[in-house]
């Protein structure tokens, strides 16, 4: 019967999100053997296994991993359902799912969360902090925060919460051993930190005064795909980073960290969120996003 293995599907994804029989079916009511047999009976019912059992931990195969993605939007739909006959449909329940950069997500967006829990209290959020942007749906996230993203994919929604200039900044110490750069092409004598991921290489684009575009060029020896690990290597005095002003704007105000070449430009820099395109708008991520978006903008302006 289709409910039956809704429910075994359910118990599934919540064996999975624990990743133990005993704590996935605690969250049902249920017993570790009670939780072990429907997974089992899903099994048998697709003729795959679709855990590795080990005496430490349970590891998806892939094809419980195919279900396991599927598997979110079922519970998210059974979320939707409950959600649209229980009550106000402005009032946000159930869990939210957010993926965020690691550097903007610890800094910037857990006061949000703490706020937005404290005020819907039928609420639940994981996150999950990773540079990496992975695909929004399949890894069931309600909701993605990204920096400087503006062409999502097909069926997607951006919305920009904030614009934030992006400034070169080193430590003091760095400037210890060599002199500052005074123009954008003495940059080729400075240690750059720049950001990687994957086969994704940054580089640097420069405005002088006069407009001219220029491509920095210097010694690359450290790249990181995390803006936290970058800012983190530039308060260690490993070289010069580019990051936004609403990461770094406090430690260059408390000076560990000096603004480098005040009078070269780069385009601003927009923090976006990203959420799959909806006749309507869950009351739990839109009101997310107003007060993600409101408290940006007032830790920008200070």
């Amino acid at each position: 019967m289709i409910g039956s293995k809704v429910n075994d599907i359910l118990v599934f994804l919540s064996v999975v999100d624990t990743g133990s029989f005993v704590a996935g079916g605690k969250a049902f009511g249920l017993s570790r053997s009670t939780a072990g047999k429907a997974v089992a009976r899903l099994e048998e019912a697709y003729g795959v296994r679709l855990l590795n059992r080990t005496t430490r931990a349970l590891d998806l195969t892939e094809e419980g991993r195919s279900l396991y993605e599927h598997g979110q939007a079922v519970r998210a739909a059974i979320e939707a359902a409950d959600e649209s006959v229980a009550g106000d449909p402005s009032i946000p329940r159930g869990t939210l799912r957010i993926t965020a950069p690691d550097g903007l997500g610890r800094r910037l967006l857990l006061p949000t969360v703490y706020r937005y829990l404290d005020l819907w209290p039928q609420t639940h959020i994981e996150i999950s902090f990773s540079d990496r942007v992975d695909n929004v749906v399949e890894k069931g996230f309600d909701l993605s925060i990204r920096i400087a993203v503006t062409s999502p994919e097909q069926g997607f929604v951006v919305r920009t919460l904030l614009r934030s200039e992006a400034l070169l900044c080193a430590a003091p110490s760095y400037f210890e051993r060599r002199d500052r750069p005074l123009n954008a092409e003495q940059l080729s004598t400075h240690e750059l930190l720049m950001f990687a991921s994957g086969h994704e290489r940054q580089g640097w684009v420069l405005q002088e005064e006069d407009g001219t575009a220029f491509r920095a060029q210097g010694h690359v020896r450290l790249r990181c795909d995390s803006g936290e690990a970058l800012r983190e290597a530039a308060l260690a005095g490993r070289g010069i980073a580019l990051l936004t002003r609403i990461m770094i704007g406090e430690d260059i105000a408390q000076g560990r960290l000096e603004h480098v070449l005040p009078r070269v430009g780069f385009s601003t820099v927009p923090i976006v969120a990203l959420y799959p395109h909806k006749r309507l708008l869950d009351a739990r991520v839109r009101r997310f996003i107003d007060m993600l978006s409101e408290d940006l903008r007032k830790l920008h302006l200070g």
